[in-house]
């Protein structure tokens, strides 16, 4: 893909985006004019920008949903249902298009433009089929009617007499509203009139605004931010992660260097020494910070993919559904947020499938029959928390316990609590559908959900109350590379503690109260059960007397030989092997390798799936 493609391609994909959240917005408020113009101009740009790359089909997908809603907001069509649902599928097509394209496809082997859209797009403009469902438009596409020829006028890339369309070229890499004005005068111009002497007349104006002090005032604008290619940013990172534990060792060889005595000259170089590394030290930190900062992005550029996905399923279902949306303007890291897709997918169908009643059964249940799904993210401490929670039915704890036994996946003594049990919904092969549907069934989107929070270090919990609704929170680190530990040390291993799950440290006595032949001890007036992290991870504790309170929804103390202080590692991953409990390796300002315990498996209690699934 040449480089004005793949601008066109980033910059229409983001107005692709916008627009299915105006159209979804507009459905609610048809009467809103900002949204009716806001939705204009965008399939406007798109248009001017897919003629000048001579992509036809997209060219018309727009220039018909132009039509329409020149006829919506001048109030010569009515807001109804069909157009909404008309301009719904122009814009997934003209999405499917950019996709495509931005995946390495070639511009000249895109699809055509579908004539069921075509169809849809031209009797929502003429108001046919105002009764009927959307879906009806879609059932018979066999009969569908040629479209009319005034419909789609192709955007050629040279006029008749060979010079460049230069009001296309301008509306390509011009901002959208820069001039909005002349972007709507012309619109409608090429609309209602399509004639040669106009167009020739907009060119002109075109040309001459080319060259204007204006328009070269508001260029500049442009420039305000560019786009980096995301494996060049990933090397940034990287060498800056390194150059930051290179200061660190240094320090430390310093601060060893610093006990001996130095005379002379030696003395004034030990000082100009210190003072340099102390200033490496803090522009290697910065450099960091920025780099990292460049790869956060607000989860809104997730979160506005979904409302769709619910409106469109929660139709197939037969189920009436809210999504609220709040804190997309949260920020994590780029990589979680393109990682976050599919297991949030999972999770919302899952939450509309199995939690939503249908409008009857809660009005049955004495609900309102319209059900709600929030969509929450929020920052705490060094974690981004994303919560996803309906007021369906929640989950039947035995229900779950009967299921995974029936299946063969635990046996009689597992899952006792029912957070437990909760749990089970997240192991591989596991449904409550006897029967698998296009929607679920099949026992394997949660287990997706886990292994994909878990992959980059995050961790999932259930909340239930049957009859009322549930609840799944993701924790995930702000930031990938750098992850706050508290170092610890046992049987001569060094070990990382994620800091977000590290309440405070205790000291251990030599003896224990004992409750069901578990070591307990009472923190802060609760008793908290102990457990051994040498043991669980297989090496062999000297003597452990020091405690770390770990915040989990079942809190206990996590005993080890000793606690080296705090530090904030570049986590490098285990890609070789899987090891249960250790999510990847960091060097500690001594230059000495660390293992970073994973915060999934402290939140569990230090369980290792195998154990669990026995």
């Amino acid at each position: 893909m040449d480089d004005m493609l793949k601008e066109f391609v980033v910059e229409a994909l983001d107005l692709a985006t916008n627009v299915e959240e105006h159209l979804l917005s507009l459905e609610r408020n048809p009467g809103d004019m900002n949204t009716l113009n806001a939705v204009f101009r965008s399939f406007h740009t798109i248009k001017g920008g897919a003629g000048f790359m001579n992509l036809s089909a997209m060219v018309s997908a727009c220039h018909l949903t132009e039509n329409l809603f020149d006829a919506l907001r001048t109030g010569q069509v009515p807001v109804t249902p069909e157009a909404i649902e008309a301009a719904l599928e122009a814009s997934g097509f003209v999405a499917d298009q950019l996709t495509a394209l931005n995946n390495g496809t070639e511009p000249d082997k895109l699809s055509t433009m579908p004539k069921s859209l075509e169809k849809m797009l031209t009797d929502a403009i003429e108001m046919k089929g105002v009764s009927k469902k959307p879906a009806a438009a879609k059932a018979k596409p066999a009969d569908t009617p040629k479209p009319v020829e005034k419909a789609a006028p192709p955007v050629a890339k040279k006029e008749s007499d060979g010079e460049l369309d230069w009001e296309a070229y301008f509306r390509a890499v011009t901002p959208p509203g820069t001039l909005p004005e002349a972007e709507s005068e012309a619109a409608e111009e090429e609309e209602v009139h399509a004639a040669a002497p106009t167009q020739r007349e907009e060119t002109e104006a075109v040309k001459s605004s080319l060259s204007g002090a204006e328009i070269k005032q508001n260029a500049p604008a442009k420039e305000e931010s560019i786009r980096i290619d995301a494996v060049k940013l990933n090397v940034l990172l990287e060498v800056a992660g390194e150059s930051v534990q290179a200061a660190n060792q240094a320090a430390v060889l310093l601060e060893k260097l610093s006990q001996f005595k130095f005379d002379g000259q030696a003395a004034p170089l030990m000082s100009a020494l210190t003072e340099t590394l102390t200033r490496a030290s803090r522009y290697s930190t910065e450099l960091q910070r920025a780099t990292l900062a460049t790869r956060m992005q607000p989860v809104g550029r997730l979160f506005q993919k979904f409302p769709r996905l619910i409106r469109e399923l929660a139709r197939d279902l037969g189920k009436e559904v809210d999504l609220n949306i709040a804190g997309a303007e949260t920020e994590v890291d780029r990589v979680v947020v393109d990682s976050l897709y599919d297991p949030l997918v999972h999770m919302l169908r899952n939450a509309l499938d199995h939690g939503i009643e249908t409008a009857e059964e809660r009005i049955n249940a004495n609900k309102a029959p319209r059900a709600t799904i929030s969509l929450k993210a929020w920052q705490e401490a060094s974690s981004v928390m994303i919560e996803v929670t309906d007021d369906g039915k929640g989950m039947d704890a035995q229900r779950l316990r009967d299921k995974a036994i029936s299946k063969g996946l635990i046996n009689a003594h597992d899952a006792r609590t029912d957070d437990e049990a909760f749990q089970l919904v997240f192991l591989p092969g596991f449904s409550t559908k006897e029967v698998a549907s296009s929607v679920s069934g099949r026992g394997v989107g949660m287990d997706v959900v886990k292994t994909a929070v878990e992959r980059h270090r995050g961790a999932i919990r259930i909340a239930s109350q049957l009859g009322t609704g549930t609840t799944f929170l993701i924790r995930l680190p702000i930031e990938l590379s750098i992850v706050p530990t508290m170092l610890v040390r046992t049987d001569g291993a060094s070990l990382a503690l994620p800091m977000a799950t590290v309440q405070r440290v205790v000291e251990l006595p030599e003896t224990f109260e004992s409750v069901g032949g578990q070591p307990v001890l009472r923190d802060l007036g609760r008793p908290l059960p102990v457990k051994s992290l040498g043991k669980i991870l297989g090496y062999t504790p000297a003597s452990e007397r020091v405690g770390i309170v770990i915040a989990a929804p079942s809190p206990y103390i996590l005993s080890v030989d000793a606690v080296d202080g705090t530090a904030d590692l570049v986590i490098k991953p285990l890609t070789c092997i899987s090891t249960p409990g250790i999510t990847g390796t960091a060097r500690s300002a001594e230059g000495e390798l660390v293992l970073v315990i994973s915060l999934s498996f402290l939140i569990d209690g230090c369980k290792t799936r195998e154990r669990i699934t026995a």
